[in-house]
C-alpha cells in the first residue's frame, strides 16, 4: 500500500500549494484543519481508503488496558482511530506517547480511539508480561494489543517504528505517519475527520471498556520503588543512590538499604530547588563524583542533565529546558542547550561528564568548567558504525556508560545494536567489543543469548555497563535477564548471574533470576548494585572476582512512598503554556523574568545558512498572558529575524507567565519551504526585567 504524506496533502490542498502561505496564530491551525477536511472529503468521494484488516485472532489474549479484546468492526466502528505501531525498546516510540496522551486529552469524550499495536523487535518483547510492564512503566492509558506475530503490521505494510495510522469510522485508512514529530499533523487530521464524520452523522462516542493495567497489578504495592532505572554508589560515604524512575525521584539509602533522603518525588516536572522542592521526570542514569560530593542525574523525560549538590541539598539544571531537542552538534550552555532523551551519565578521567543521548543516537560530553554540552561521538544516524573519530561513528540508542580507568576508555551499552562498544576520550574513536554485527552496520537485529568472544557473543538490548576493580566490565544484558562480564583483554563475555527467564530469585549463577536489569554501579570492593527494573528492586551481586558470583535482594527499610502519587499526578506538560502552544512547537523556557508592568520582549531568531523568510508569508510573534495578547511581525537582516513587542496584560496580577509564539516560514531558493514554531515561556514578577531578550537558532534540516 502507498499513502500520501502530510506535506503532500497540504501542498495539494492549501492556497498556491504552499504550506508557508498560511497566516499566523489561530488562523494557521484553522487553515490546516480546513485543508485536512478537504482531504478527508476527497478520500470519501473516491470510496474511502484501503480497508484495515481486523485485529488478528492470534492476539486475542494480548490485549491490555481493556476488560476484553476489541474489534474494529464492532467496538471501533463509528470512531476515528489512531493505530500506534510501537515497540517498547524504541526511544523514538517513547517520544510519541506524550503526543498521543495530549491528543486523547484534547478530544476526551469525543469519538476518538487511540489503540497501541505493540509489534515486537526483540524476542523478549513478545512476552505479554513484558509488554504489560512497559504499558504500566510508560503510563499508557489507551488500549494496547500485543501483536507478537506482527500480522497487522504486515497487513498494513508498516515498515518502521514508530508509525501512526489514522483510520476512518468505517475502518479505512485515511493517512499514515512514519517516524516521530507528527503531533501537529495527526492532531489536525483527527480534528478534521471528527468534523467531517460528525456532520455526516457517522460517529459513535460511546466509551471503550477500559481497565488500566496500573490499577489492577498487585505487584506495584509490594515495593516503594517503581521501575528503578539507575544506581550509583558512594563507596567512601557508604551511600547508595537509586533512580526511582516512575516515582520521579532519586532515593538515597545506606549500603544496607536504610533510607537516608530523597530527591524530588513531587510528580513529573522540571523544577530546581532543595531536595524536597525540586521535580524530576523519569530519571534514569546516575553518576556520583566523590571529589566534589555531587550526583549527576540523566533526567530522561525532562531531556535534561541535573546536578545534586549533596552538601547543600541544592538541585540545579546543567543542560536542557524540558523540551526534546533536535540538535546533533551542541555547543551551548545551560537551558539553551537542549538534549534528546539522555539515558545515562559517566564521569571521565579528566572530569568531563559523558551523557548517553539515546534519542539522538550519540554520546555527548558536558564540561563543568564552561557549562557547555556538545556531541562527542556519533553522527546521529541509528546504526552500528565504528570509526577513527567521533564524527565517523554511529550508535543505535546508547543507553549505558562506564568509565574504565584501567584502560582509559569509555564503555557504551549500545542497546539497539545489542552490543558493547568502547570510545577513546581523546578522539571519540569507537570500537566494537562484543555482540552486534561487525560487518553490516545497519543490521540491528543481530541479537541472542550466547557467551563467547567479540562478535561471537550475543546480547539482547543491553542497557548498562560498569567497570569492575580488576579491569573487567559488568554488563546488564537486559532483555536476556542476565548479568555478564566482559574481559577487555580478549573481549570474551561470560554469564555470571541470571537464568535467562524473568523472575525475582536470589542465588548463585544461573539459579538467580532478574527481570530486565537496567542500571549498574560497582563499589570499590567489587560489590555490584543492580537496578532490577521490572522487579521494582535493587539487587546486590558479590563474588564476581572469585568466579562464584551470588545475587541477593537488597532489603529496603524506611523508604517512603512518594509525596505525589504518580498514578494520579498531572502530566509534566499540564498547565502553563499548554493552552497557547501549538502542537509540535518547540518550547523554550526563558531564564529572566519580565516585569509585571511595562515590560517588553525582544525576540531574535537565526535561520540556517542559505535560508530566508518566505516572501508574502506572515512570519511573526504573538504573545499571550491570561486573556490578553500582543503581536509583531518578524523583520529579517542577513538571516537574523527580530521582533519587539510588549508583554500583554499590563499590570494584571493574575498573569504570572507569558507565552510568546514565534511562527516562521522560511525557504531556500529553488528548494523546499519550511515551517517552524517556537514558544518562549517567560515568568512575570513585580521585580522582573524591563526588557527580556529571547533567542533561538533554527537548526538546518537533517538530510
Amino acid at each position: 500500500m502507498s499513502f500520501a504524506s502530510p506535506r503532500a496533502i497540504l501542498r495539494a490542498l492549501l492556497p498556491g500549494g504552499d504550506p508557508s502561505r498560511l497566516v499566523d496564530g489561530a488562523d494557521t491551525a484553522a487553515a490546516r484543519v480546513a485543508a485536512f477536511r478537504r482531504f478527508v472529503e476527497s478520500v470519501e468521494a473516491r470510496g474511502g481508503g484501503e480497508p484495515v484488516p481486523e485485529f488478528p485472532a492470534s492476539a486475542a489474549g494480548g490485549w491490555l488496558n481493556v476488560r476484553r479484546p476489541l474489534t474494529l468492526s464492532r467496538d471501533l466502528r463509528g470512531k476515528v482511530v489512531v493505530l500506534d505501531f510501537w515497540t517498547y525498546c524504541c526511544v523514538n516510540c517513547m517520544h510519541v506517547l506524550p503526543d498521543l496522551a495530549r491528543l486523547e486529552r484534547r478530544h476526551e469524550g469525543e469519538a476518538l480511539a487511540v489503540v497501541g499495536v505493540h509489534s515486537a523487535k526483540f524476542d523478549n518483547e513478545r512476552d505479554p508480561d513484558a509488554v504489560r510492564n512497559a504499558v504500566i512503566r510508560y503510563d499508557v492509558s489507551h488500549p494496547v494489543v500485543s501483536d507478537g506475530e506482527m500480522a497487522l503490521w504486515r497487513g498494513l505494510g508498516v515498515s518502521s517504528w514508530p508509525t501512526q495510522v489514522v483510520v476512518s469510522p468505517s475502518g479505512r485508512v485515511l493517512a499514515v505517519f512514519t517516524g516521530e514529530g507528527h503531533a501537529r499533523d495527526v492532531e489536525d487530521l483527527v480534528s478534521a475527520a471528527l468534523g467531517v464524520y460528525g456532520e455526516r452523522g457517522e460517529l459513535d462516542a460511546s466509551p471503550l471498556p477500559v481497565a488500566l493495567e496500573r490499577e489492577r497489578d498487585p505487584r506495584l504495592a509490594r515495593s516503594p520503588l517503581r521501575y528503578p532505572g539507575g544506581v550509583a554508589v558512594d563507596g567512601r560515604g557508604g551511600r547508595l543512590f537509586v533512580s526511582d524512575s516512575n516515582n520521579h525521584r532519586v532515593v538515597a539509602t545506606d549500603l544496607g538499604g536504610r533510607f537516608l533522603f530523597e530527591v524530588g518525588g513531587n510528580g513529573p516536572g522540571l523544577r530546581d530547588g532543595g531536595l524536597a522542592e525540586c521535580a524530576l521526570n523519569r530519571p534514569q542514569g546516575l553518576a556520583y563524583d566523590a571529589e566534589r560530593d555531587v550526583l549527576y542525574v540523566a533526567d530522561t523525560e525532562n531531556h535534561a542533565l541535573r546536578l545534586v549538590v549533596l552538601s547543600s541539598g541544592a538541585v540545579t539544571t546543567l543542560l536542557g529546558d524540558g523540551s526534546r531537542g533536535g540538535d546533533y552538534v551542541g555547543g551551548r550552555a545551560g537551558r539553551a542547550q537542549r538534549l534528546n532523551s539522555p539515558w545515562d551519565v559517566a564521569i571521565g578521567g579528566d572530569g568531563r561528564v559523558f551523557v548517553a543521548m539515546a534519542g539522538s543516537h550519540q554520546v555527548w560530553s558536558y564540561d563543568p568548567a564552561t557549562g557547555e554540552g556538545r556531541a562527542f561521538a556519533g553522527d546521529g544516524y541509528e546504526r552500528n558504525r565504528n570509526g577513527a573519530s567521533g564524527a565517523a561513528s554511529s550508535f543505535a540508542q546508547p543507553s549505558g556508560l562506564a568509565w574504565a580507568a584501567a584502560e582509559g576508555v569509555l564503555y557504551v551499552a549500545d542497546s539497539e545494536s545489542s552490543s558493547v562498544r568502547s570510545v577513546r576520550p581523546d578522539t571519540g574513536a569507537t570500537r566494537l567489543r562484543a555482540g552486534g554485527d561487525a560487518l553490516i552496520e545497519d543490521n540491528l537485529f543481530q541479537f541472542g543469548d550466547q557467551d563467547g568472544a567479540g562478535g561471537r557473543a550475543r546480547l539482547q538490548h543491553p542497557l548498562a555497563v560498569a567497570a569492575l576493580p580488576g579491569g573487567q566490565v559488568l554488563v546488564a544484558d537486559s532483555y536476556n535477564h542476565r548479568l555478564k562480564v566482559l574481559d577487555p583483554a580478549t573481549n570474551a563475555v561470560t554469564t555470571v548471574a541470571g537464568s535467562g527467564t524473568p523472575a525475582l530469585r536470589d542465588g548463585a549463577g544461573p539459579a538467580a533470576a532478574l527481570s530486565e536489569p537496567g542500571g549498574l554501579a560497582v563499589a570499590p570492593d567489587g560489590t555490584a548494585y543492580v537496578a532490577d527494573t521490572n522487579n521494582n528492586a535493587v539487587r546486590v551481586l558479590t563474588g564476581i572476582a572469585s568466579g562464584r558470583a551470588s545475587l541477593r535482594t537488597l532489603e529496603l527499610s524506611g523508604v517512603p512512598r512518594p509525596r505525589v502519587d504518580p498514578a494520579t499526578a498531572p502530566p509534566a506538560d499540564a498547565g502553563g503554556a499548554a493552552g497557547r502552544v501549538p502542537p509540535g512547537a518547540e518550547v523554550v523556557s526563558a531564564g529572566p523574568r519580565a516585569r509585571a508592568a511595562g515590560a517588553r520582549l525582544s525576540v531574535t531568531l537565526r535561520l540556517p545558512d542559505g535560508y530566508h523568510l518566505t516572501r508574502g508569508a506572515n512570519s511573526g510573534v504573538r504573545a499571550y498572558r491570561g486573556d490578553a495578547s500582543a503581536a509583531a511581525r518578524l523583520s529579517e537582516r542577513r538571516g537574523t529575524l527580530t521582533a519587539e513587542l510588549p508583554v500583554p496584560g499590563d499590570g494584571d496580577p493574575a498573569g504570572d507567565e507569558v507565552q510568546a509564539v514565534a511562527t516562521v516560514y522560511y525557504c531556500r531558493d529553488e528548494d523546499v519551504c519550511l515551517f517552524k514554531q517556537v514558544a518562549f515561556v517567560v515568568g512575570v514578577a513585580p521585580d522582573g526585567d524591563a526588557t527580556v531578550a529571547l533567542s533561538y537558532d533554527i537548526a538546518a534540516p537533517q538530510v
